[in-house]
């Protein structure tokens, strides 16, 4: 028999109560399994990377309009619907609400509930101001309802302080303009942006035309990871991030640069209500009366798409986007002032 005592394993004594003549057995290598509690495991997986929005929101909110997928029918304003390549975020069938079907009458129900992330920052953030400089590119208002991109070509500091900005347009043209009329040509950060700030919107079917805004909505799976805006002329549409351009120097009050009106008195009360804003719901097929011109006609609903839906009036054919908020709509006059 070989002598076991020149192997490299080195012999033990048996355990199993044989007696001095079990030298022979051999080590062997045991490897045992132990099943870590959940809260240990837990500790060991990594960080998911920040999101958008709160992992706490529920799809299953009653202010949910997801089951609607908007169509790609454009508006007959200067905005469409946000043609973003991103794929829509699409809640699961079993967390799917269904809207209440609408009375006989045509009345519509009202809801007060949220339609944005619970992260959203209501005022604006403390955060460094960017300088303006000469020969920076810039969007600067030409007109109310019209901004253009151009340079600033001079700084100029008036008697009492105040400072004016002398922008040469790229399509002819100089202005001098304060800072609340004068937004970055760059896309702003996401930390920069919160419901109330004021923008600057490029126009998705003319590329050189941009209009004036009030920031409504941050991206939430609610509205499909877009940012609704609020056109001074009340035309609300989603768009998103390069689409977005922060005024310079914003007004202290907002409001103050927004041309009075009803859409004026509307974004007071919106910003007001923030971040319950007073909702309609309705749903495709649904007839009732909204504004067109200045009076109150028959339109028909055609897509629900999140805070907005789009509409056809059975007189003209015309088709509009409208927010479910929207002073226009007949059953939104008692939260009116």
């Amino acid at each position: 028999m070989e002598d076991m005592s020149e192997s490299p394993c080195e012999s033990v004594p048996s355990q199993l109560g044989g007696g001095p003549d079990f030298h022979g057995l051999i080590k062997d290598a045991v490897v045992v399994l132990t099943r870590l509690p959940e809260y240990k495991m837990s500790t060991l997986r990594p960080p998911t990377p920040q999101q958008f929005y709160s992992e706490d929101e529920s799809l299953s909110s009653s202010d949910s309009d997801l089951q609607w997928e908007p169509e790609d029918d454009s508006s007959d304003s200067d905005f469409s619907l946000s043609n973003s390549k991103q794929k829509s975020v699409k809640p699961l069938k079993s967390d799917t609400v269904r809207t209440p079907a609408p009375s006989t009458s045509g009345s519509s129900n009202s809801e007060t509930a949220p339609h944005c992330s619970q992260d959203v920052t209501p005022a604006r953030p403390s955060l460094p101001v960017e300088e303006i400089k000469v020969d920076m590119m810039v969007l600067a208002r030409r007109r109310p309802m019209r901004w253009q991109r151009g340079k600033v070509l001079e700084i100029i500091t008036r008697e009492d302080g105040r400072l004016k900005y002398k922008v040469g347009f790229e399509e002819k043209g100089r202005s001098l303009v304060s800072g609340h009329h004068i937004a970055f040509d760059t896309t702003p950060k996401l930390e920069q942006l919160y419901v109330g700030a004021r923008v600057v919107v490029q126009c998705q079917d003319n590329k050189y035309r941009f209009r004036p805004g009030i920031l409504a909505e941050l991206p939430s799976r609610k509205n499909r990871l877009r940012f609704l805006v609020f056109i001074d002329d009340h035309t609300p549409v989603y768009v998103g991030l390069p689409s977005l351009h922060l005024i310079c120097r914003p007004l202290d009050d907002v409001l103050e640069d927004v041309p009075d009106g009803s859409h004026k008195r509307f974004m007071k009360q919106y910003l007001k209500d923030w971040p319950y804003p007073h909702l309609t719901q309705y749903r495709p097929g649904q007839s009732f009366n909204a504004e067109l011109n200045g009076v109150q006609q028959r339109c028909e609903v055609q897509v629900v798409d999140c805070s907005l839906m789009q509409v056809v009036f059975q007189e003209t054919q015309r088709k509009e986007w409208i927010h479910r908020g929207s002073i226009r709509l007949e059953h939104m006059t008692r939260f009116s002032d």
